[in-house]
């Protein structure tokens, strides 16, 4: 039995995967500290990181806040803006325009008190979306607010909320901040080769500008190449391109025409014939890109729409390719070696799910790498198993889209198909055609998407629900007086809230107040 202890890690692949959680276990494990357990980080100088323009879910105030990064600094750091939902645009027909909110408030947490049977059966219900009975967000969004304003706390809000980011500039501000604040060191070299020691374990990551460098664990964040975990361990990879079907996407950055261009507060999602487009707004430029299968519309084709999508604008403008490999590792930590980011997974990127899953798996990490060798088979386990409910789980929500969409075209008509809808997600759907959305439904522990985004979805795209008994739902003068407090809320915001632009101007001229 191993009781060597744990003593070193070696993160190989940087990019926000790779900094995000070298930052989160070298924060974790004191690194900074003489004597604790050493975070290391090999970053390849001839890739790039991947920058389209990222969205974030809500998480990232408290990752950003556990690691020390005040919120005015990654704001500038980052052409960062303020993110309160995505708004969903013609997801629901192919000929009748139209859109909907998920958001991130709402004034009464579904699992305490569930408003949607009452909007379901009361005159709310015909005057109102659901989003906009349930939450003064989407009319906030709506109007380019921001969610807070300049004398509200660092990480604190009138509203809940997440972020819009320019990814490259994200890692190099995690970089910074891990070397000089963390204790991580940093090599910058190219990885040519992983040695395995006799039980199939990492032994050593071979380097064409430092040499051989050795650790206790390693994390493999080389994303869809992943080095170590795939090529080297032979974990091997299992794709769902069955169930979702967009395989690429073409992007382009477009500059804002002038200095004080109002920006989005929300993510923008359009559907298209062959899938959808984001529309992200930074301080700086739109990130924009054509999600799509090529299966449905060629390459070319594509690039084309996203460029009548834009407009104008887009005529001097380069676009780029990029292909996904949508799926899963069979295993996310085998032995002595766990993968992050692209390297252990990856979805279309419709509800951000990314950067929120590289940060669950860093705080697992950092919470879970044991002291002892002989207790990783244990950890590996827990984490495996973890991992793989929240990826297919996230795979269920994303298909959740597309199984309610009425859109006509080929593309459409095969992603509802259903036999491509997991059975789980099949399974609830027909639950809920008679009985409300449940706090039971969402049970896990690591549900990375809750009742209330299920609800915005469904109700969103016009989910057709016949309560069964709608006599158990006795408190509608409860609801109602839910109901007022939103349009209250709504019009005492709209006073009260800068734009979003404004406020940024703010921060970046006074920042956040220190009390």
């Amino acid at each position: 039995m191993q009781t060597e202890a744990i003593r070193s890690v070696l993160v190989v692949g940087g990019g926000t995967a790779g900094w995000l959680t070298a930052a989160n276990l070298a924060q974790s494990f004191n690194s900074a500290a003489a004597g604790a357990v050493s975070v290391t980080l090999i970053e390849s100088p001839d890739i790039p990181t991947i920058g389209v323009g990222e969205g974030t879910w809500p998480t990232m105030r408290a990752t950003l806040q556990k690691l020390g990064i005040k919120e005015d600094d990654f704001l500038r750091s980052c052409n960062a803006t303020f993110k309160q939902g995505t708004k969903f645009v013609n997801w629901q027909h192919s000929e009748l325009p139209g859109s909907y909110h998920h958001l991130f408030t709402s004034i009464s947490d579904p699992t305490q008190f569930n408003l949607a049977p009452y909007w379901l059966q009361s005159s709310i219900g015909d005057n109102l979306p659901y989003a906009s009975a349930v939450s003064a967000q989407g009319v906030i969004a709506e109007l380019g607010l921001a969610p807070k304003k300049i004398t509200n706390k660092p990480y604190e809000g009138l509203l809940n909320y997440a972020y819009h980011l320019d990814a490259g500039k994200f890692a190099e501000l995690l970089k910074n901040h891990a070397q000089q604040k963390l204790g991580v060191q940093f090599i910058s070299a190219n990885v040519l080769d992983i040695t395995l020691a006799s039980d199939g374990s990492i032994a050593a990551v071979v380097t064409d500008k430092a040499g051989t460098q050795q650790a206790d664990f390693y994390v493999d964040c080389t994303g869809f190449q992943c080095l170590l975990l795939g090529k080297a361990m032979g974990v091997g990879f299992r794709s769902v391109a069955d169930t979702l079907l967009a395989d690429h996407a073409v992007t382009i950055q477009v500059p804002h025409p002038a200095a004080d261009t109002p920006l989005n507060a929300c993510t923008h999602s359009t559907a298209q014939a062959a899938g959808w487009i984001w529309d992200i707004g930074l301080t700086n430029r739109r990130g924009v890109g054509y999600v799509y299968s090529n299966n449905y519309v060629s390459h070319d084709e594509a690039e084309q729409a996203l460029r009548r999508y834009i407009g104008p604008a887009a005529e001097s403008l380069n676009a780029r390719k990029l292909a996904m490999q949508v799926g899963y590792r069979e295993k996310f930590w085998h032995k002595n070696c766990a993968a992050v980011g692209l390297s252990a997974a990856f979805v279309e990127p419709l509800e951000a799910s990314a950067i929120f899953l590289i940060e669950a798996a860093a705080n697992m990490l950092a919470d879970q790498l044991p002291a002892l060798k002989q207790n990783l088979p244990l950890a590996e386990r827990k984490f495996n198993s973890s991992f793989l409910f929240r990826w297919q789980k996230t795979i269920d929500f994303i298909k959740l889209h597309y199984a309610l969409s009425g859109r006509t075209e080929p593309f459409w008509q095969a992603a509802r198909a259903k036999q491509l809808i997991p059975q789980s997600l099949q399974d609830m759907l027909q639950s809920w055609q008679t009985q409300p959305v449940s706090a039971y439904d969402f049970a896990h522990v690591y549900e990375p998407f809750p009742m209330e985004s299920y609800q915005y979805v469904l109700y969103g795209m016009g989910f057709k629900q016949q309560l069964a008994d709608p006599q158990r739902y006795r408190q509608a003068e409860k609801a109602a007086m839910y109901f007022q407090r939103v349009q209250q809320l709504t019009r005492q915001l709209q006073q009260e809230l800068p734009a979003q632009r404004e406020l940024l101007a703010k921060i970046y001229q006074y920042g956040f107040s220190a009390l």
